[in-house]
């Protein structure tokens, strides 16, 4: 039984871990990746309480229990959003409070998560379900994520029944593999699903990445957790060898999935007089990360809202090379022209490179012809709306932003967004500067072909 568990737990611990590594700055990978983390510190703690018959962890994880639940209906939530649009969480941030509310005074009047059932047992169903099945609904009825995608958020139904299930383990309803075992298929579409989703949005591949990332936990799981096993197996269960057994997973599988983030901060602490040396480490590692997300052929049949959509992302991470290494722009036979022009080798740095210097290209093409180096007119803003946050790296709404450091002209700039400009319609202002690229580049695609 301890060894299934184990397997769930590595399963779950992994995914949370993935996606939180894929772009930890995206709020619905976030709270993906809080879901699916907790749920594998419910195993394990599960597990433990089991071997150690401890009325101390009882009383931890009928609380423990209920997070997971939550940060699933945070991310049906985050999924129902409108693509590339800006939209307060206000709102949505007082739904999942109010869920968490009652959910954690279920628990409290639960007091364990032992049997038989009880009133605090289904408040806790019901805090879960109700508004994750309703979350569920809404994001299938807004329809916010494109069509190859809406399958996957289908099966956000199990958010609600994997939240459920988590319960079902310790009061022994059903036989615990069985309820192990559904659970952790419910993880695994969970983490696929939102994957998934994330990948479609930035237009990027996903299966070799993953899978390379999947065999790499496994092979690491196994040699770790498969020596505990055998002292278990031989020695017998004891709450000792349990933790050590659960710890050693979660950190075996942390250092591998988690592994550029590490070597970044060891390059910090080995190399803190070697700047340089340290952005050329870490350039070529985001791009060793970003090989396995790129697609074969991954113009080939683009519909015009998905060329559109993936050029959007492309200008966003017009100042990461290690993101535009991975865009399916790269692909572009302008940038084959650009290239053979240059001499320079077909490499996905040098494609990385000639797309930065395409996008600003076309983002200059955007300037007004009047002479002037900046202006506030409704002709400046696709031109300022691209080329101050992106190219000059004008962040005026990032939190403790100041001007420091920016030259005169970006200073304007930043006064005119910071006083004159809500950041919604900024963002609405980048939506449509992005479509007019698109279509410029795509009608370029169209002539070449």
């Amino acid at each position: 039984m301890i060894a299934l568990s184990a397997l769930v737990f590595a399963l779950s611990w992994w995914l949370g871990l993935y996606l939180l590594a894929r772009d930890p700055r995206k709020p619905v990978l976030v709270l993906a990746s809080i879901g699916l983390t907790s749920f594998a510190l419910v195993v394990a703690l599960d597990a433990v309480r089991v071997v150690s018959a401890s009325a101390l962890l009882s009383g931890i994880e009928i609380y423990l229990v209920a997070v997971p639940g939550i940060a699933w209906f945070a991310v049906l939530l985050e999924l129902s959003r409108p693509r590339d649009t800006w939209r307060s969480r206000v709102g949505e941030v007082g739904l999942v409070t109010c869920v968490a509310v009652v959910a954690f005074f279920g628990a409290s009047l639960a007091g364990g998560v032992e049997g038989p059932l009880r009133l605090g047992h289904w408040v806790m169903f019901a805090a879960v379900s109700v508004p994750s099945v309703g979350a569920m609904v809404h994001s299938v009825v807004r329809r916010s994520q494109p069509r190859r995608v809406v399958r996957f958020v289908v099966v956000a139904t199990l958010f609600f029944a994997l939240g459920n299930a988590i319960l079902i383990i310790p009061l022994g309803l059903v036989p615990s593999w069985l309820a192990l075992a559904s659970t952790g298929f419910d993880v695994a579409l969970l983490g696929i699903a939102v994957a998934i989703g994330d990948a479609f949005d930035e237009g990027q591949a996903l299966r070799n990445d993953m899978l390379r990332s999947f065999v790499g936990t496994m092979v690491v799981a196994v040699l770790f957790g498969g020596q505990l096993l055998i002292g278990i197996t031989t020695a017998g269960q004891s709450t000792t060898l349990a933790v050590l057994l659960f710890t050693s997973l979660g950190i075996a599988v942390a250092i591998n999935v988690l592994a550029d983030p590490l070597a970044g901060l060891l390059d910090r602490l080995a190399f803190s007089r070697s700047p340089d040396l340290r952005a050329d480490r870490a350039a070529l590692r985001g791009t060793e990360a970003a090989l396995p997300l790129r697609s074969a052929s991954p113009l080939d049949g683009m519909d015009e809202d998905t060329f559109t959509r993936v050029t959007r992302r492309a200008l966003g991470h017009y100042g990461d090379l290690s993101k535009l290494v991975a865009s399916p722009l790269t692909a572009l036979p302008e940038i084959d022209e650009r290239l053979s022009q240059r001499g320079a080798p077909d490499q996905p740095l040098e494609r990385a490179n000639e797309l930065r210097a395409l996008l600003a290209e076309r983002i200059a093409g955007l300037k007004p012809r009047d002479g002037s180096d900046f202006g506030i007119t409704e002709q400046w803003r696709h031109y300022n709306s691209l080329y101050f946050p992106y190219v000059v790296g004008v962040r005026a709404y990032a939190q403790n932003a100041t001007a420091a450091g920016l030259d005169p002209l970006a200073r304007q700039a930043w006064q005119w967004f910071v006083t004159e400009v809500p950041q919604r319609s900024l963002h609405n202002w980048q939506n449509a500067a992005a479509r007019v690229i698109a279509t410029d580049l795509r009608s370029n695609l169209v002539t070449i072909r």
